[in-house]
């Protein structure tokens, strides 16, 4: 007999492509006209995304193109979460930011009350960094993707391992 129908909801970045957006971000950046003498870096270093510029101004130009660029590759931009910025000597300004992969403890927690609370006759199992839902209809699986497209949430959701 074959198991019932299950999923995975996860929240992962590619790195390759973050990397990539980051090398087409800094090539852009450094042929453009507005930024002719200007300090322009990105960094990815370990989970962490190190953005330095000349000021506050210039640090969202940068985030903006590198937005563009993510974007543009598929990366989910609500799993980079920047920190305060920072004032350095030389009038610089640097921000560092977290790139997410992972649904934590808290999230898990708010996804499993969700469909819990949807009444629809699934099981949600929360497994370290993912959730497994399980349910004998697909219908109800279908229902499930939708609910957790919809709710609000500091992070994005893939959806993998649809059988």
């Amino acid at each position: 007999m074959a198991k019932d129908p299950s999923f995975d909801v996860v929240s992962e970045m590619n790195m390759e492509e973050v990397k990539n957006s980051v090398q087409m971000t800094v090539k852009e950046l450094t042929n453009r006209f507005d930024f002719k003498g200007s300090t322009v870096d990105i960094k990815l270093e370990n989970q962490k995304l190190i953005v330095l510029g000349d000021d506050d101004f210039k640090l969202e130009q940068i985030k903006d193109v590198l937005f563009a660029k993510l974007a543009k590759r598929g990366v989910p931009t609500k799993n980079i979460q920047f920190g305060e910025t920072q004032h350095a000597l030389g009038s610089k300004a640097r921000q560092t930011a977290d790139l997410i992969s992972g649904i934590d403890r808290e999230n898990s927690k708010k996804i499993s009350t969700a469909i819990k609370n949807s009444k629809l006759k699934v099981k949600a199992q929360i497994q370290e960094d993912q959730i497994r839902v399980t349910g004998k209809n697909r219908d109800d699986l279908q229902a499930v993707i939708q609910l957790l497209r919809n709710l609000d949430l500091p992070i994005e959701l893939q959806f993998t391992n649809y059988r």
